[in-house]
């Protein structure tokens, strides 16, 4: 092993030890939404004891008339589960919100619908919209790129609504989801899905993380060491999950017995491979990723100038 690596690893042995022998760190970390595969990372390192190795005691809770950036931002919570998109928008409104690990490397989000393939189909059809800035400008760049007028959609707001639901019963034509676990779940309904990729027009919309776990910069200035050591047990169950995706499924079916089960299987047999993707390791996020992207989001108006993109995310605490 190498000496460099073999000193870390007793170092954070020791750090285990001490904060053990002094009883675990208590941490609250706020989920984006409910939990599903995005999040299996987190479950796997509090059921294989990742987070007691690292001398932690984490509480895993899910948003409810707080979202995780108020939370976090306000002293609720430790750490949150975020979209790159907002913590650039929580920034650009001087909320010190820092991203310090991407779940997934690349944007795995998409626009279903079910009667039209691309989004130069998309004129007259009916968009169920859940209240976001990003929406519009999003729909309007990749219908401009496809030639068709943005002005001939109709926005439905429909919140947050189940959109699967919503299609189905051809309430709306059009809606924004995530594959990994909408895309796999209508699947294994049988609604056939036409689903326009994010990743497939980064020509037109540049890639970004989504989702991230974030902390507040009073954190990462204060408790450092509680930062490496949470991002150390994270890190393990996400590399648990890429290399053991049956088990880790099991394992976040053990810890919300109440998801579908055969969903959960295949939706993380289908993001396993992604969460790393080409990255160096797990978590790695690239300046570009945050600068081009805010310059984006400067352009279409979202925020008033692009944001100082290496003050919101580091790469220091990953191990």
């Amino acid at each position: 092993m190498n000496r460099l690596i073999a000193l870390g690893v007793v170092l954070v042995s020791l750090a285990a030890c001490t904060s053990q022998a002094e009883g675990p760190v208590k941490l609250t970390l706020m989920l984006d939404w409910v939990p599903n595969t995005n999040h299996t990372g987190i479950f796997v390192a509090q059921h294989e004891g990742f987070f007691e190795d690292a001398g932690l005691e984490v509480e895993i809770i899910q948003p409810g008339e707080v979202f995780a950036e108020q939370a976090v931002a306000g002293g609720a919570a430790d750490f949150g589960i975020s979209f790159q998109e907002q913590i650039t928008l929580a920034r650009a409104e001087a909320v010190p919100l820092v991203s310090i690990a991407a779940i997934i490397q690349n944007n795995t989000s998409g626009f279903a619908s079910r009667v039209a393939g691309s989004p130069g189909e998309w004129e007259g059809l009916r968009y169920g919209s859940f209240g976001s800035p990003f929406e519009e400008p999003t729909l309007r760049e990749l219908m401009g790129c496809s030639g068709s007028s943005f002005d001939a959609l109709e926005i439905v707001n429909t919140g947050f609504s189940d959109p699967l639901a919503l299609l189905s019963q051809e309430q709306i034509d059009l809606a924004w989801i995530f594959y990994g676990w909408q895309g796999v779940q209508a699947a294994r309904q049988g609604i056939e899905l036409e689903v326009v990729m994010m990743e497939d027009w980064f020509d037109c919309i540049p890639d970004y993380y989504t989702p991230v776990i974030f902390a507040a910069e009073a954190t990462l200035e204060d408790r450092p060491e509680i930062v490496r050591a949470f991002l150390i047990a994270v890190s393990r169950g996400y590399r648990f999950a890429i290399g053991e995706p049956a088990s880790a499924a099991a394992i976040l079916l053990d810890a919300v017995p109440e998801l579908d089960e055969q969903l959960v299987r295949e939706s993380q047999e289908w993001l396993s491979p992604r969460y790393q993707a080409d990255a160096a390791r797990w978590g790695e996020q690239d300046l570009e990723v945050w600068s081009t992207y805010s310059q984006w989001m400067a352009e279409h108006d979202i925020i008033a100038q692009p944001i100082q993109a290496e003050r919101a995310f580091t790469n220091e605490y990953l191990p």
